[in-house]
């Protein structure tokens, strides 16, 4: 990688990394594949002495290493190094950085594998020093069963980059349950408040032998949250205040439901200690974590909770990105939905449409397809792409297919006709800047065969496939895309579609992937099609889909599949 490069690399890595590290609570920063650091935080600077200027694009061993005495370390002698090409976590109690002053600062550091966002795998590399801090207070000592410092912050390095990189609600709560049972507790309960203010139990699992297993019998709803219970759960699930619980605190008289189903929950699992937080969020509490312990002889004490409830405040910065973004997605897919039509039923012809999101919610885009019967008999074909990936782009599709309806039902022309009065309308009275298009009748030959006419507008062309398997595309009658101003005369074009054959319409979302060529989705989809083509239509498309779009695909997909019946 050149200099140049490098640079570039960092710039787009660290706003990204740095911020996650802030977090961690002491040095920390971020090194690439070859070792030079991409990302680092406010402490390390200030314990090194160093800018991030001095920092970033540097190789970490070169720069910072050293012996007891200052001394270059050798590479070959440096097990921080070993372990990072060997790609595995490694911790030393005893080791020496290099200031910008040229003195040595005594540290411990623990380096484990970190991802960030669609990079390569990185390594994180967390480190304090063993000299006093000069402006901190008395801090409470750890007890023996509380984890050491650096664990401690390797913990919460692991839980940000964990739980960050996920938008989806289960697994970052499957991750959560992960990175403190058995490290923490033999027990993790997780209760969510939803979004209509109902309390439920989502997570209940117990670590057995290192595995964890979920009870489901003891998750559900929870009543609701009392408003001046002083018992732990409910201070927590109203953001109060972190606590510490045992069996005795649920012994007496229970004061609402919740404490009555706690109760029945430290019976139900024989917890002896157990640490209860809120989980926050920007806006609002979601909820309450609940850390426990059997097999643990050691109580929870006042030390442990800091730790707690860190885990929980990243826990509900993850929770509330996930279910901001799911509530998004939800919006945007019914919105689509409502604008896609029904297929109609027409005697003769066999007619299914799938449509499906983009992988992320603010690519809801402009792909579309509809079908509709015209008023001398024949049915009308379209699937289409407006340019753009949000809900602009999937209003201006709806303005484009309702604009083509009232043309193609009004005005008795060939496709090429329709499709130039579109064009000319949508410069002028949409926002639409560009489109692709295929607009198409279909309409009875003889023999059974039904006749397709087409114009194509910058849209990649349609898939003839016959009954026996032979697939062929449509290539003729292809002009320039919707919106160019042109003014040219578009072509029209004509195909026979003999008994059993399938014709497929679709947008580029199911043939493009990143670093292939179109021809290479081309012809994935062709060599699909041809072995499906015995399958009924509803299966046909569905395997379609499932088998020629990429897997990295990060656009939305529309499909509209019709077959001509047996004669």
């Amino acid at each position: 990688m050149t200099g140049s490069e490098r640079t570039e690399a960092h710039a787009l890595a660290a706003p990204t990394a740095s911020s996650a590290l802030e977090a961690i609570g002491t040095g920390a920063y971020v090194v690439d594949e070859q070792g030079c650091i991409i990302a680092v935080n406010a402490r390390a600077e200030e314990l090194l002495g160093r800018p991030a200027a001095e920092l970033l694009g540097h190789d970490a061993h070169d720069l910072l290493h050293r012996g007891p005495q200052g001394q270059q370390l050798p590479r070959t002698q440096c097990s921080m190094r070993q372990a990072f090409h060997a790609g595995r976590p490694a911790q030393a109690d005893e080791d020496y950085f290099a200031r910008a002053d040229g003195s040595v600062l005594p540290i411990s550091w623990l380096i484990t594998p970190y991802g960030i966002g669609d990079r390569r795998a990185a390594t994180l590399v967390v480190f304090h020093t063993s000299e006093p801090a000069r402006d901190t207070g008395p801090r409470p000592e750890p007890t023996a069963q509380s984890l050491p410092e650096l664990q401690r912050l390797a913990l919460l390095a692991e839980t940000t980059a964990q739980l960050t990189s996920t938008l989806d609600v289960d697994e970052a709560l499957r991750r959560l349950v992960a990175l403190v049972v058995p490290r923490l507790a033999d027990w993790v309960v997780v209760d969510l408040i939803t979004e209509r203010d109902e309390v439920w139990r989502t997570v209940v699992v117990h670590a057995e032998g290192g595995t964890p297993v979920r009870h489901e019998d003891l998750q559900g709803p929870m009543p609701p949250i009392p408003a001046e219970s002083p018992m732990p759960l409910s201070r927590a699930l109203r953001g109060v205040a972190s606590t510490l619980a045992g069996p005795r605190t649920y012994q007496g008289t229970p004061d609402s439901g919740i404490a009555v189903e706690q109760g029945r929950l430290f019976h139900a699992t024989g917890m002896h200690s157990a640490a209860i937080a809120p989980i926050r969020g920007p806006r609002a509490v979601l909820g309450a974590l609940t850390l426990g312990r059997t097999e643990n002889p050691a109580a929870f004490t006042p030390v442990d909770l800091p730790l707690i409830e860190d885990i929980a405040r990243r826990a509900g910065i993850a929770l509330d990105n996930a279910r901001l973004y799911q509530r998004q997605r939800k919006v945007a897919e019914t919105m689509q939905n409502h604008l896609l039509p029904q297929m109609p039923g027409v005697e003769g012809l066999q007619m299914t449409a799938r449509y499906l999101p983009a992988p992320d919610a603010s690519h809801v885009g402009g792909d579309w397809y509809d079908a509709f019967p015209l008023s001398d008999a024949s049915t009308a074909l379209a699937i289409g792409d407006v340019v753009g990936h949000d809900l602009e782009a999937a209003a201006g599709m709806a303005q484009v297919r309702n604009m083509l309806r009232a043309y193609a039902w009004s005005q008795h022309e060939p496709p090429s006709r329709i499709v130039e009065r579109l064009d000319e309308a949508i410069q002028h009275i949409t926002d639409v800047t560009m489109a692709t298009m295929i607009f198409g009748r279909i309409e009875a030959a003889h023999d059974g065969h039904r006749q397709l006419s087409w114009t194509n507008a910058g849209h990649p062309p349609p898939l003839l496939i016959s009954r026996d398997g032979l697939a062929n595309y449509l290539t003729d009658g292809h002009g320039i895309l919707l919106g160019t101003q042109a003014g040219f005369r578009r072509p029209d074009a004509t195909a026979l579609l003999p008994p059993g054959a399938t014709l497929v319409l679709y947008t580029d979302g199911l043939i493009e992937a990143p670093g292939q060529s179109l021809d290479t989705g081309l012809d994935r989809l062709r060599r699909h099609a041809a072995a499906l083509a015995h399958r009924p239509l509803t299966s046909f498309t569905d395997q379609l889909l499932h088998r020629v779009r990429p897997a990295d695909n990060d656009d939305d997909v529309a499909l509209l599949a019709l077959r001509v019946p047996e004669a």
